[in-house]
């Protein structure tokens, strides 16, 4: 299907380019499998630049197999806090602490006991096969897909499980001998910093000359991706709770479910409207109270609007006004008797550090805190 001259030139000048003007970045100063396999975690949907920093506190905290596998679960999800898909960092946390009990702190060399940890799926298993071990295994993500996608023209849309195992077998077959690590670095080096989404820059890559899709004028039209579902839309009422008396300058805070969207995190009291239009502030306040009150045992106080906010998940947009709020007196006076529900506490400023929150809860906590300057 495609020419071996065209496989061998994309193979050979892939690698002497790579050789030239690879980035340096913290995770290829060794071939430390733990820290390749917690790169490659941080680094799905996320950016280079932002993950960078979060990987250097990540290994200074954790900086074994051991050492995060007995880390509290709250901790690592404090380390991860703003990095967001939460679940990554469960997962990792999970699968280390299989790699600790059953291969003693050694992550695993092998396709099929890597592939079976939780989380590990056939991306992070090649990466870290190839990079860490230098095993002849693909790595397929989206930058890898898009520049096969354009080099050899393929029209196939990328969404379709039958397109990635097609692309894994032309990557697998695209390997040098010997040479695994640096070339799947090499690819996804090309599609992150030249063969991008939009506007690639055509004229400044090392395989131009044999592109089939340059050639045929469809670098930008590939690849072939069926659109994603935009995100739901949810509207929520947030109550920033501030503690009087013994309580002076602490926030109220409570816990997530065990299961499901943000498990087990922290965060700012709040409700979902629904498919409820936005009322008044004064409405707005109303419904907060009375839902809170009725569904969290716990009584508001709400005083006045604080800031409009929102924050987009993977398949949720929650689009928030956030309401100053305190407890009003018969829920100060349950609190005295040890009565507030088990999933609430006080917390100060200083504590903060101790919880992991969702990086929307931080940001109003932060708004709050330069709006009284």
């Amino acid at each position: 299907m495609y020419s071996e001259e065209q496989k061998q030139y994309f193979s050979e000048q892939l690698l002497i380019w790579y050789g030239r003007h690879k980035r340096d970045l913290p995770w290829r100063q060794n071939k430390n499998p733990y820290y390749i396999w917690i790169s490659e975690v941080m680094l799905q949907q996320t950016r280079v630049d932002t993950v960078i920093p979060y990987f250097h506190r990540f290994i200074e905290q954790f900086p074994t197999v051991k050492a995060l596998a007995e880390a509290p679960e709250e901790q690592v999800l404090k380390a991860w806090e703003g990095l967001g898909y939460y679940s990554r960092a469960r997962n990792l946390q999970s699968a280390v602490r299989e790699v600790h009990e059953r291969y003693g702190g050694q992550v695993p060399n092998e396709k099929a006991e890597i592939s079976s940890l939780k989380g590990v799926g056939p991306y992070t298993s090649g990466a870290i096969l190839s990079i860490a071990y230098n095993k002849p295994e693909p790595a397929v993500d989206g930058n890898v897909m898009r520049v096969l996608s354009r080099y050899f023209l393929i029209e196939e849309d990328i969404m379709k499980p039958s397109t990635r195992v097609r692309m894994e077998a032309l990557a697998k077959d695209l390997i040098p001998e010997g040479t695994a690590g640096d070339f799947n670095q090499a690819l996804m080096e090309l599609g992150a910093m030249v063969c991008t989404p939009r506007s690639p820059h055509c004229l400044t890559c090392p395989v131009m000359v044999q592109c089939a899709a340059r050639e045929e004028g469809m670098e930008e039209a590939l690849p072939i991706k069926k659109k994603a579902k935009p995100p739901r839309p949810e509207r929520r009422l947030v109550a920033l709770i501030k503690g009087e008396g013994v309580n002076d300058g602490k926030w109220l805070i409570r816990q997530r479910p065990q299961e499901g969207l943000l498990a087990r995190m922290w965060e700012l009291p709040h409700i979902e409207l629904g498919h409820s239009e936005w009322q008044t502030d004064e409405v707005n306040m109303d419904v907060l109270r009375e839902t809170i009150s009725l569904s969290e045992g716990i009584r508001l106080a709400p005083s006045g609007w604080l800031m409009d906010t929102d924050h987009t998940f993977s398949h949720i947009y929650w689009d928030m006004k956030v309401y100053q709020c305190s407890l009003d007196q018969a829920s100060l006076s349950r609190e005295k008797e040890g009565l507030l529900p088990f999933h609430y506490r006080w917390i100060s400023q200083e504590e903060l550090v101790q919880f992991a929150f969702p990086n929307v809860f931080v940001r109003i906590m932060k708004a709050w805190q330069e709006a009284q300057g």
